[in-house]
Formats: structure tokens, sequence, C-alpha cells
């Protein structure tokens, strides 16, 4: 006969299919797949109301229903990162850049294919941005006319300081764009304390819905000026935003069925009590996660206190018998899906605490890494 270790229990969402504990793509719930079940035309007016209906809900998550506009995007969150910078970046300009990760290093990427002019203000992963120096470049530079920063950087699962950010650039009087991918939803993010030009995020991460659209809140009259500045047709937020506000229409074929996910998504992100009830249920698999990975020896990259509450980087352990792709496995046989690490100042894996999942399958997570690890024989989980 085989053993149990042989034949581990597996443990499956709702629909049956493994628990994702990752940046993205994320667990959803039964109902917002259903929503998907249903075919509409780009033209149909219930689906013109829908996409409405969203993108003013969207706006108003940030309080920005009063002077910001959602311009939605086909596409990966990058999708709508391109597009913020390329749209809001005139050829004239000059970005600062404020990078502790990869997706900071990605800007950089971006700006540098479009030939934006761009100065990086840079600290390790394991530090959140320098607001201090921030304001120091800044005043030394009048060239500089935008900053860019992301909120959550899921490198290392690291929290900016988003406010003090937006404070220091407003006092120097520049613009402010955020990537707020994977805090979008969860970490409070208003216009009346936060100022910023434009924010993007997308269908995904936090707000629970499925891949497949990104969208930008953007202020309405710095939107309206950004007429030209975009090098790319279908990455024009300004033309995007022109076009809707005619009919109604996407200008190209929209991602109907994510769309429809993510109106199904927003009723259940409301009936949860927002962005106050949905942290506190991920703040709560967070706290639930760190604590049962350093009763197992683990140690975290981050302190608690610069840890966001979307995902979570471990040190791998320095026991001979830990392989991370075996553990990995072990974990995928038994139903759970984590992430291999990212980052280029220590060896590493990451666990997502965000999607539809809550702390009961957090718990049944670290029972199944509690066996994997006996599986492996590793012993010493400590770096």
């Amino acid at each position: 006969m085989k053993n149990d270790q042989e034949h581990p229990a597996v443990a499956t969402s709702p629909d049956g299919d493994p628990w994702l504990l990752t940046p993205g793509p994320l667990t959803t719930s039964p109902t917002v797949k259903q929503a998907m079940l249903h075919d509409y035309g780009s033209r149909d007016s219930h689906f013109i109301d829908i996409n409405n209906r969203i993108c003013r809900r969207l706006t108003q998550i940030v309080n920005g229903h009063k002077t910001h506009v959602c311009v939605p995007v086909q596409g990966s969150g990058t999708f709508v990162v391109e597009a913020m910078l390329i749209t809001f970046i005139p050829r004239s300009g000059k970005v600062l850049l404020l990078v502790n990760g990869a997706y900071g290093k990605r800007m950089v990427e971006i700006c540098s294919i479009h030939e934006r002019a761009y100065t990086i203000l840079e600290t390790t992963e394991d530090l959140p941005v320098d607001t201090d120096e921030l304001g120091r470049q800044l005043a030394a530079d009048p060239g500089i006319t935008h900053v860019a920063v992301v909120h959550c950087e899921t490198t290392s699962g690291i929290l900016n300081p988003i406010e003090t950010v937006a404070k220091v650039t407003a006092e120097h009087r520049r613009s402010l764009l955020i990537d707020a991918m994977s805090s979008f939803g969860v970490l409070p993010l208003d216009t009346s304390n936060t100022p910023f030009n434009a924010v993007v995020a997308s269908s995904n991460k936090c707000l629970e819905g499925s891949p497949g659209m990104g969208f930008c809140i953007c202020d309405s009259e710095t939107l309206k000026k950004s007429s030209g500045n975009s090098d790319t047709l279908v990455l024009d937020l300004y033309s995007q935003w022109k076009a809707m506000e005619r009919n109604g229409q996407w200008r190209f074929t929209p991602p109907t069925h994510t769309i429809l996910a993510l109106g199904q998504a927003l009723t259940e992100f409301d009936a949860e009590g927002g962005v106050a009830g949905r942290g506190r249920r991920y703040r709560r698999n967070c706290e639930t996660l760190v604590s049962g990975m350093r009763t197992l020896g683990f140690k975290t990259l981050l302190p608690d206190a610069l840890q966001a509450p979307i995902i979570v980087t471990f040190l791998t352990p320095a026991d001979p018998n830990f392989q991370f792709d075996g553990f990995y496995e072990g974990l995928r046989k038994r139903g759970y899906i984590i992430y291999p690490g990212k980052l280029t100042v220590s060896d590493s894996f990451r666990i997502g605490c965000i999607g539809h999942i809550f702390e009961d399958q957090v718990l049944g997570l670290l029972d199944a890494i509690r066996d994997t690890l006996g599986v492996m024989n590793v012993s010493n989980c400590g770096p």
C-alpha cells in the first residue's frame, strides 16, 4: 500500500482548481466565473451600461469621482502602466522614477523604449523609497516634470510611503503617477490626502476579477492636456477616453467577459465592505501566514512595519535538502500554488495573501508546507 505522503490530501477551490497564493493571476469566486458565461456585443446598451457603472465605481474607490475619470485599456497591468507613462509624460518632459524592485525597473524600461527622459532614485528591494532624497532631487532639478512610483512593490511585498511621496511631489509642484497594481482596492488611496495625476491598476489582483483589463484613474484636466503625447495607437489614453466619451464604446474589441467578471467582482467587493473590509481579510491572511511560517522557522525578508498585506517574501532555507522546485511541486500536488522569488539581494520565494482566499486556506497551506518539508527531510528552515 502507498502511504499518505505518497498520496497527499489535495485541497481545491469550489471549482476544483488549486488555490493560487501568488501575485496574480489569483483565485476568483465561483460567482465571478459564472458572470463570464454570457456573450455581449460591444455596442450592446446593457454592456455599455456595465462599463459606465464600473468606471464610476472605480473612481469612487479613490474618492476621485468629482475630479478624475477612469479610462480602461485591454491587456495585463503592464499595458496600462505603459499607457500611463507615455500618455502623461510628454516628449519634452522628464520623469523621476522611484525604484525598489522589478516593477520600478520595468518603468525604466518603458521610458527608455519610448525615449522619455528620466532619472532614477533607487533603493534596495528591502527598503522603501527615500522621500527625503526625493525632495532633494526635485529641488535640485527643475527639469523634472513627473514622479512615478509603485505603491506596493511585489518583488518583495514592501509598502512604499505613498502619502509622503504625494506630499513631497505636490510641494514641488510636479505631477505624480502611481502604479497601484497590487494595492488598489485594499490599501487606502484617497485623492483628498494623496494627490495624484494618475493611478493605474487592473481587473485582477485585489478587486478579484479576472485578468485582461487595466484601468487608469486620472485627473480630467491633466488628461485633456495629454493629447498628442502618446507615440502608440492602442495605448493612447487620451484617444481611448475621447472615443468612449462620444458613444461609450471601446475603440477596439473590448475584453467583454473580463468586464462582466469585474462588474460582479465589484458587487462582491462592496458587499465585503470595500477597501476596509477587504483590507481586513487580507491583513488576517497575512498575519496568519507570517505567524505560521515563523513558527516553522522561516524568516521574512521584511520587518512587519514595512510589510504590505499583499504578498510575503520568505528567505530560502539554508538546509541542503531544501530545493525550491521540489517544494513548489510538493505544494502543487497538495492543491496550493506559490511563487518563486524575484530578489537580487537574496534567495527567496513568495506567498500571496490576496484573491478569493480566507484564513482557512492559509491554515491549509501551512499544513501542506509542514507535510512537504517532512517529505523533503528539511529540518532547518532558517536562512
